[in-house]
């Protein structure tokens, strides 16, 4: 299982929210890129960063800031948050994302999100399912859709999905542990989807109880922030597992 640390962006800096909520905002760092010096330290490959401006003004804003951790750092990262349109797309490429991830677009623009996936590939477009008692959610979370997470998942592997990274807004920066029991069902109703599970993660032993489920990836951010999670465990973890 990967481990994924999350690195959410306003005004440039390095931010927490809870629950999706902008006011709950907490910068944690100024720099994003001496926090992703510090991950790429402890032996971590891979980066999760959030476009939250972006995601309130339904474009693409941070891209300076991705460009900086991606050409001063050899961290893989996925980058989202805003995405909706082929020139947003294009930019955060350019800018040297190695995945993005597409949420609302899924649902508003499903004709724009499967084109995506047709043209770079599965291993280079990630559905973004966040969802609220399993509704999927969209505009930064500010929108709950009357979909359900579940066949929404399962419709997007059909059009070629390989990746999926689903949150559970009502989990996310809570620190009281991720949703076990929707990750269980995603995996055993959609088996061979490659699911990133986001959301909730409050301390190391939920780790392995995660990678043992099958997730491919595990996203973790305020519990690193908040000094629940050490770098050395996360260390000790890819060492052991790989």
């Amino acid at each position: 299982m990967r481990i994924i640390p999350a690195i959410d962006i306003i005004d440039g800096k390095c931010v927490r929210l809870t629950q999706g909520d902008y006011n709950t905002k907490k910068v944690y760092n100024e720099n994003p890129l001496e926090i992703a010096k510090a991950f790429e330290g402890a032996g971590i490959q891979y980066l999760h960063v959030v476009d939250l401006d972006g995601a309130k003004a339904s474009s693409i804003v941070n891209y300076k800031t991705l460009e900086q951790l991606a050409t001063k750092t050899n961290l893989k990262i996925d980058f989202g948050g805003g995405l909706k349109s082929d020139e947003d797309l294009k930019i955060a490429f350019e800018s040297g994302a190695n995945q993005i991830t597409g949420g609302s677009i899924a649902v508003k623009k499903s004709d724009i999100f499967e084109n995506w996936i047709q043209s770079y590939g599965s291993d280079k477009i990630i559905l973004g399912a966040d969802c609220k008692n399993e509704k999927i959610a969209v505009s930064g979370w500010l929108e709950e859709s009357d979909l359900n997470v579940i066949p929404f998942i399962s419709k997007y592997q059909f059009k070629g999905i390989d990746y999926v990274i689903c949150t559970d807004i009502s989990k996310d920066g809570m620190l009281e542990g991720p949703s076990f029991d929707l990750y269980k069902r995603i995996l055993s109703e959609v088996p061979s989807i490659k699911l990133i599970a986001s959301g909730g993660i409050s301390k190391f032993d939920e780790l392995p109880k995660l990678a043992e489920m099958g997730c491919e990836g595990v996203i973790i951010g305020k519990a690193i922030y908040e000094n629940r999670i050490s770098l050395k465990e996360l260390e000790n973890f890819i060492l052991n597992t790989n």
